[in-house]
Parts: C-alpha cells; structure tokens; sequence
C-alpha cells in the first residue's frame, strides 16, 4: 500500500487531507479513485490507513479506518557521518542508507572531501537532500523520516560523539576489527545509538585516522578489498544492523 508521511496540520478530525506533492503523486501518477486505500504517518510513530473519500486536483480527503504503530523502524539509531562526495553518489548515500534503516544523517568535510566548506551548503541542496530522504522513507515503509543534520567538518563532529554508545569509523588505514568485536564497546552488551564515520572518496588522511583514534573512535574492517565510499556505507550500515539482529524478519 503506498505510503505518505505528513504533519499534524494534514488531520482534520477523522480525515487527513493531503495537498501539493502528495496530491499530485495520489491523482496524476498513481491514478487512484475514491474508495482506494493508502497509508499516512506522522512521524511520531503512528500510521493511519485511510479510504479516500475525494479526490480532487488541489486537495485529498481520506477518512481514517485506522491507526496503528508505525514498524520499520530499527530499535538501534544509526547515525551516518558521511563524507560529501559528488553530487550523485552522495545522494545515493541518502537514498539507500535511508531504506537500509539509518536514523540521522551528517554530511561531513574532511581533507579528502569534494566540499571544503560546510558553510557553502545552499538551502536549496539541503531542501533537495530532505526530499530524497523522505521519498525513500516512504517507499520503504520506514515509521519515521530520517533527520539531516547541518554539514560539519570532522573536528567539529567529533565533539558530539560522547552522546553515542559507540562510534566507528570505516577506513582501510586503520587496522580495523571486525563489525560483530567493534560492537562490544562501553559497559553495554548492546549498543542503541551509533555513530557511524565513513570518508570520501580517496578515503580519511592519516591524520584524520588518529584524530579519530584518539578520541575513541574505533575502526572497523569491511574485508579485504577496497570500497568505494558509498558502497563502504551501505556495508557497514547493513553489517552493524545484522549483527545487531535488526536485519531479522
């Protein structure tokens, strides 16, 4: 059933009433009908199955049937320090890691990066990064939408990892363990927030690495050959989440 998330000013009593984006998607692409059913959620852990009632070329009525707690969402929340890479592969980054189950993106400048300048993000790519995030959220029938944070370089990121059970970095100049050994940090037997660092393309420098080291930041192997940055998340974010028993059906 397709899926649609919104926010609070799209409930009117027992009716959701869906404009814009979501009007069009509903009429023109999916051709759908009064009496036809789709799924809303807003973003708190709650989804509505409707039965639309109109549809009309500006707005959307749908009556709710019911509301039950939204799934698809991991009990583990990922956070993914990706660094920028070109515009296409980044967001793919976005897309796929989105429908893998991360829950916070941070697009991150390190040396290697193809942005140097976190500063010089426009609104208008991060409005088009959020789009991206939400529409995979949606197809993939996650309960929330993943957050984007504001871009950082790495010495700034790393003043936020103590809030983290436990934080790893992807880099093939550290002698990484292996995902399942890395996940044994801290006085938990299981960790619930992770911060997850992945470098650009050409990978983190050298002194990146033992920036990251010293501050506590444990490095993990994918194997033994090398991976191209966005493969390197989709990985590591599929490996941490398996051996966390979050892949199980």
């Amino acid at each position: 059933m397709h899926r649609f998330f919104v926010s609070d000013d799209n409930f009117a009593g027992e009716d959701v009433v869906l404009r814009g984006r979501q009007t069009h998607q509903v009429r023109n692409v999916l051709r759908m009908r009064p009496g036809d059913h789709i799924v809303v959620l807003d973003n708190n852990g709650w989804e509505y199955a409707l039965a639309l009632k109109t549809v009309g070329q500006n707005k959307i009525v749908g009556q709710i049937k019911e509301k039950r707690e939204a799934a698809g969402e991991p009990t583990v929340q990922i956070t993914l320090y990706q660094s920028l890479l070109k515009r296409d592969k980044f967001e793919w980054v976005l897309q796929k890691c989105t429908e893998i189950g991360v829950m916070r993106f941070v697009p991150l400048v390190s040396q290697h990066s193809v942005i140097r300048d976190p500063d010089s993000i426009s609104s208008s790519k991060l409005g088009r990064w959020r789009s991206i995030i939400l529409e995979a959220a949606e197809q993939s029938g996650r309960g929330r939408v993943p957050d984007l944070s504001p871009p950082v370089n790495l010495e700034n990121s790393l003043a936020s990892i103590a809030a983290f059970d436990c934080c790893l970095m992807a880099s093939p100049l550290a002698k990484g363990t292996a995902v399942r050994e890395s996940l044994q940090c801290g006085e938990q037997d299981r960790p619930t927030s992770i911060a997850l660092f992945i470098g650009p393309e050409g990978g983190f420098a050298e002194e990146e690495v033992e920036r990251c080291q010293a501050g506590n930041i444990i490095p993990i192997g994918l194997g033994q050959r090398i991976l191209r940055s966005e493969t390197a998340a989709v990985v590591a974010t599929s490996l941490i989440l398996y051996e966390l028993g979050e892949m199980n059906t």
